[in-house]
């Protein structure tokens, strides 16, 4: 553990979706493995603002993303290209201020040294704070997905980390200087940076660790649920075992639990999970939505992906790097998914080339990387 000055540093996020609160507590993790001295308080901004702000910003987007995925992409286009001064961009900006005045207060509270914001609304008011004078410490920002959106790009920070090279260019294409931009990778919890032990994960499941696993991680609704996913893939004649993962979801792993008497031996339900890097330590491919935690978790651990149903504007673009770069296959459909879930099985050179451009798009220590630039321990920043 490293020895440094004393510091406070808070890390500002919004629980707009799970991926900005899993950086900001994948940072807290970091300084409290990797640093004495240096006190790492998070805030989820959304519970510092009244009941109708948060349903409005919070529980609006998740229902869009869930329900309307065609329109969440036409007003990320949108506010992609709206200019900052448009009559729609300050009457939005004037409403954030109204409501999270109460930030404000929390930040004269703690007193911070430095801010990381992992969402781009912290990140808005800061800047705007920054402008005026009415705030000095130096304001990070923490791009969580493999792409840049306007909204991220404020005046005034200090400096931005980007999950990849191309994400770095577009930041300077968009304005930001150069020497203000640092590729980290997204933070993820410590535990991504640890070898497992395959036997010894598979053990705690109840799992044979010498057979073929697929990890289920959602479904959505281009492609059916999780559980009708899951008995999809059960049909094909082919030997392997699937660890489906309901999270919280009560009901949905109750479906799971009777698929999985019909098939015993073949398919694990799991429930809500802290350790899911133990859980990815026995797969050999992970069925998923292509967030941005979720896919550098798996790029951490060397696991390729098949891809399904990304939201359209952020999940799109992610899913886009992770094809590119031959770390996954996309289905857009059932029928393509047991297409490509076959393929994979029956061709383990394709599968085998997927994990290894997986691993080598890995950055497991982003969370220590980004705290090393902010503390300024780093002895190379990453450019």
């Amino acid at each position: 553990m490293a020895s440094i000055k004393p510091q406070t540093i808070a890390v500002l996020s919004v629980s707009a979706g799970a991926g900005h609160v899993r950086a900001a507590q994948a940072l807290q993790a970091a300084a409290e493995r990797c640093y004495e001295g240096v006190r790492l308080i998070h805030i989820d901004v959304m519970e510092l603002v009244s009941g109708l702000f948060r349903k409005l910003y919070a529980e609006t987007y998740i229902d869009i993303v869930e329900h309307h995925p065609a329109f969440w992409g036409y007003l990320y286009t949108l506010t992609d290209r709206e200019k900052a001064n448009s009559p729609m961009s300050r009457l939005r900006a004037a409403i954030e201020r109204l409501n999270t005045r109460k930030l404000d207060r929390v930040l004269r509270d703690i007193a911070p040294d430095q801010v990381i914001c992992t969402h781009f609304l912290p990140a808005q008011l800061l800047s705007r704070e920054l402008g005026k004078g009415d705030f000095q410490q130096p304001v990070w920002v923490q791009v969580t997905d493999f792409d840049i959106h306007a909204l991220w790009v404020q005046p005034h920070l200090a400096g931005y980390f980007a999950a990849s090279d191309e994400v770095a260019w577009r930041m300077i294409e968009r304005g930001i200087p150069r020497s203000a931009i640092h590729v980290t990778g997204i933070p993820i919890m410590p535990a991504f940076a640890e070898r497992q032990s395959r036997s010894h994960c598979a053990a705690e499941l109840g799992i044979d660790p010498s057979r073929t696993t697929l990890l289920m991680m959602s479904g959505g609704a281009g492609v059916g649920g999780i559980e009708r996913l899951a008995e999809r893939l059960l049909g094909l004649e082919l030997d392997f075992q699937i660890v489906a993962l309901a999270g919280r979801n009560e009901m949905l792993l109750a479906e799971l639990q009777a698929i999985a008497a019909r098939y015993p031996g073949r398919l694990y339900p799991l429930g809500f999970t802290r350790t899911i890097e133990r859980v990815m330590a026995v797969a050999d491919l992970a069925i998923t939505k292509p967030g941005g935690l979720t896919t550098s978790e798996c790029l951490a651990v060397g696991l390729p992906m098949l891809v399904i149903s990304p939201i359209p504007g952020q999940e799109e673009r992610n899913a886009d790097y992770l094809l590119e770069n031959g770390a996954a296959l996309k289905a857009c459909d059932e029928g393509a998914l047991t297409y490509r879930v076959n393929r994979l099985l029956s061709e383990p050179s394709l599968l085998d080339r997927l994990r290894t451009n997986a691993a080598a798009l890995g950055k497991p220590d982003a969370a220590r990387t980004v705290l090393d630039i902010v503390l300024g321990t780093a002895t190379h920043w990453p450019s």
